[in-house]
């Protein structure tokens, strides 16, 4: 993986994410943006930024396999250093993940191993817990069970709602996404095995930041 080095975004949505990855590439360009919706305002966004897109819409295919088969051939056919989900909405099948296996990250709005999954706004205050926020990590063949790079923490406020708590965390999400592909593109943060790496400059940054990393033995 090279600094300043091609990533492909798997979308599905309106792209906020993928909004902020192009807002603040820095040693790091998006290339291509890929989506399974072909209404995902995320694409406009690409669009108007000169980026490519592949729609990869479900429809167009005969059977769930295929369709994943599909998104894959897509994915490797842009050529990336390095992929980023930004909202999507597809289960990687294992073909996959083996693929781009160590370059392959996704963010997750919860403080994970808390409320994996979808809704994890409304379990936050169900639960009554007082801090939330959002978490970067590798993918793996689980369901946000890959090993955890960083996250961005809020606190939770009484007068909070699903609405109000998301918007927070969306703000911390625009921050975290984009630092985490620089320095993962720049190899200060690696992955071994099941373990994160940090170089002293993405530690000394995360600091800085307010970010949390997850260091072995340590709860992140």
């Amino acid at each position: 993986m090279k600094e300043g080095g091609s990533v492909t975004v798997l979308i599905s949505g309106r792209g906020s994410n993928l909004n902020a990855l192009i807002r603040h590439q820095s040693g790091y360009r998006i290339g291509h943006v890929i989506s399974d919706k072909p209404d995902a305002g995320g694409l406009l966004l690409a669009q108007e930024a000169g980026i490519a897109t592949t729609v990869v819409p479900r429809a167009s295919f005969t059977s769930l396999a295929t369709f994943k088969a599909g998104v894959l051939k897509a994915v490797l056919e842009s050529n990336p250093d390095l992929v980023a989900l930004a909202g999507c909405m597809v289960v990687l099948q294992p073909e996959f993940i083996q693929a781009f296996s160590g370059r392959l990250i996704n963010i997750h709005p919860s403080l994970l191993p808390l409320f994996p999954g979808l809704h994890t706004h409304e379990r936050a205050l169900e639960a009554g817990v007082s801090t939330h926020g959002c978490t970067v990590h590798y993918v793996d063949a689980g369901v946000d069970t890959g090993p955890l790079i960083a996250q961005a923490v809020v606190s939770v406020l009484p007068q909070d709602s699903p609405e109000t708590l998301s918007a927070r965390v969306l703000t911390s999400e625009h921050s975290l996404y984009p630092w985490i592909v620089q320095r993962v593109m720049s190899k200060d943060i690696t992955l071994e095995g099941r373990t994160v790496r940090y170089s002293p400059l993405a530690s000394q940054e995360a600091r800085e930041h307010g970010f949390s990393l997850h260091l072995t033995g340590e709860t992140p």
